[in-house]
């Protein structure tokens, strides 16, 4: 337990770049402080010790504003930043290396006993208000954007995002593995090259209709030209021409010699 609470410790220091002093982080981080308090809760709960465990929780709850059922399995080196409103049930299982941001629940969807929370892999990342909820797998180095609701499993190397939770893609190859590690941390599940396909898809809806715009403006100066250049008879003439051979394009007529 010891080792765990030194563990917990000592990451903060690599996800976040606030953290400057042991003595800051032991005395002004509620995630710290409510996972040394899970930790006592924890054990005492597989003491059979319930009463004792939940009120140890209640108490961490009290103190940071993180429940955490005393019965949740958390691995080495877990961090909940921030963390205000992070909830976190009975039979969740956090892996190391994991980072939670506030407002994240870890939830139930079912009232049966047994397994009905969700279990996170190593290295995953769940931003900020994000709900995961029901005995759902989110895989090795997984990351769920803020806000986001998945109630279905979500791959290794997946990023989910959006309600319901979409995965945006799957970096399967080892090459994009060791690129994920060398690239580090991302706070808030966020990264430079994950954007929503339902974005990407207006962003292209509203181009084209930029480019049509285009089209039209150019085509008004067109018009715009040759109504300076000949008179507006010579434009009907012009025109009817045009029009009884087919052709809807006005072109204008070559100008005779002198």
């Amino acid at each position: 337990m010891f080792n765990h609470i030194k563990e917990d410790i000592s990451i903060v220091f690599e996800r976040d770049p606030a953290a400057r002093t042991h003595f800051e982080i032991i005395t002004t981080y509620p995630g710290v402080h409510a996972l040394i308090m899970h930790r006592l809760s924890h054990w005492l709960w597989k003491a059979r010790l319930y009463w004792l465990g939940r009120l140890f929780s209640h108490l961490g709850r009290f103190l940071t504003g993180i429940e955490i059922h005393p019965g949740a399995t958390i691995g080495h080196r877990v961090f909940i930043d921030h963390g205000m409103g992070v909830v976190i049930g009975e039979t969740a299982v956090i892996g190391d290396d994991c980072t939670l941001y506030h407002g994240v629940t870890l939830g139930g969807t079912s009232w049966n006993k047994g397994k009905r929370h969700p279990t996170l892999e190593q290295g995953v990342v769940i931003g900020a208000g994000a709900k995961v909820l029901g005995p759902i797998t989110i895989g090795k180095n997984a990351k769920i954007g803020s806000n986001a609701v998945v109630v279905k499993d979500v791959p290794e190397n997946a990023t989910a995002v959006g309600i319901p939770a979409r995965i945006l893609e799957e970096e399967k190859s080892k090459k994009r593995e060791d690129t994920a590690k060398k690239i580090g941390f991302a706070a808030y599940a966020v990264g430079n090259d994950e954007n929503d396909p339902m974005i990407k898809a207006i962003h292209s809806l509203l181009d084209h209709a930029a480019k049509q715009d285009a089209d039209l403006q150019a085509l008004k100066e067109q018009i715009a030209h040759l109504s300076d250049t000949k008179s507006d008879t010579e434009l009907a003439e012009a025109f009817g021409a045009q029009k009884s051979s087919g052709k809807t394009t006005v072109k204008p007529r070559a100008k005779s010699k002198p």
